[in-house]
């Protein structure tokens, strides 16, 4: 994972808006060719000839997307990024520039921000993106980061969530859950250490969960993967949500039904100890838990061979027929309704 530094702290103030934009941005050069005029204008300049142009925004905010008390700063920039890449692969495209937002308060050093902008930085290095522009705010309300990604895709290789058809087969990416697990870890952890500040926690056996929390990569291999195999989804979506709510939207969109085996969804052995740790269960972690940021897709189903073998594809399920509705079918071969139990960022605080 990522490395966190000691710093010293310089008040937001001793540089003003646009004497920390050019800190925050001296080390951003652009690489791509289709980037002709990034940060230092009024607007961004972008070429793609004949691509179609993919853009997606996500923001974070501190106390509902994040807690900075276990998300170190670094971690925080670098996946405030793979939020919005992820959603560029889930329409079959190629990641190509960001441009970042922040609100922040005055709680907040100098250096605080530039360890955000080391995350982002890194992410933009990795993902072989360019950063060309954004902006900065105070903020009353803690950390507020908005990123915009931009991509491409030729207009035949586009996917959407609408194309989906009955009996087309419902594949997941990676495996499912660990981000949520690691967020369960954390928080125990920062409770055990509110309550014995000089606890030692040996995290070691979490490394993977905690991981794919703090530190998640969106599937950039993915769109390059179905070309070389010479398949093309019928529809697609990245699981930000649990996976329960992202094949809803998937069959709301193509106005279908689908079928999701119990026994197919791939879980990591480590998701499957946790569980029993936290006395969870583990499909409901899976179906609910979010933040996986891998993709779920359909295919046709002569399409399967194409992709049988392959160590990055699980085949969970298939599509019906829209009458037919949205069920989990269990190992004891009982149907049930699928409900979207994801995180809902609109949703009322409980009493």
């Amino acid at each position: 994972m990522l490395e966190d530094s000691q710093q010293s702290r310089t008040k937001l103030s001793e540089l003003g808006e646009f004497g920390l934009i050019d800190l925050l941005t001296k080390n951003l050069q652009s690489k791509l060719p289709s980037t002709i005029k990034g940060i230092g204008d009024d607007a961004a300049v972008l070429e793609f000839k004949n691509k179609q142009i993919l853009v997606t925004t996500d923001f974070l905010l501190e106390g509902v997307h994040f807690d900075l008390s276990y998300m170190p700063l670094k971690h925080l920039g670098y996946k405030a990024v793979m939020v919005n890449l992820s959603d560029v692969y889930a329409m079959n495209g190629t990641a190509t520039q960001i441009t970042v937002g922040i609100a922040v308060s005055n709680r907040f050093p100098v250096e605080a921000l530039e360890e955000l902008y080391e995350g982002i930085e890194l992410a933009a290095k990795i993902y072989n993106i360019d950063v060309v522009g954004g902006d900065t705010s105070s903020s009353d309300k803690g950390l507020l980061i908005s990123i915009t990604a931009i991509g491409m895709a030729e207009k035949k290789d586009v996917v959407y969530r609408s194309g989906a058809k009955p009996n087309d087969l419902l594949v997941v990416t990676g495996d499912l859950g660990a981000a949520y697990m690691g967020l369960n870890i954390l928080k125990r952890e920062k409770e055990v250490f509110k309550a014995n500040p000089n606890s030692q926690p040996d995290l070691d056996v979490y490394t993977y969960l905690i991981e794919r929390q703090l530190k998640p990569e969106a599937r950039k291999d993915i769109p390059p993967l179905f070309k070389t195999l010479g398949v093309k989804p019928t529809s697609m979506i990245d699981i930000s949500d649990g996976l329960s709510s992202e094949i809803i939207h998937l069959c709301k969109s193509s106005k279908v039904g689908a079928n999701l085996f119990e026994e197919k969804i791939p879980l990591d052995p480590s998701v499957i100890s946790a569980c029993e740790e936290f006395e969870l269960d583990s499909t409901t972690i899976a179906l609910s838990g979010g933040e996986d940021y891998e993709l779920l897709f359909t295919i046709a189903q002569q399409d399967f061979d194409k992709i049988k073998a392959n160590p990055h594809f699980t085949v969970i399920g298939h599509m019906t027929e829209e009458n037919e509705g949205m069920h989990l079918i269990t190992r004891a071969n009982t149907k049930i309704p699928l409900i979207a139990r994801g995180w809902n960022a609109m949703k009322e605080e409980e009493n």
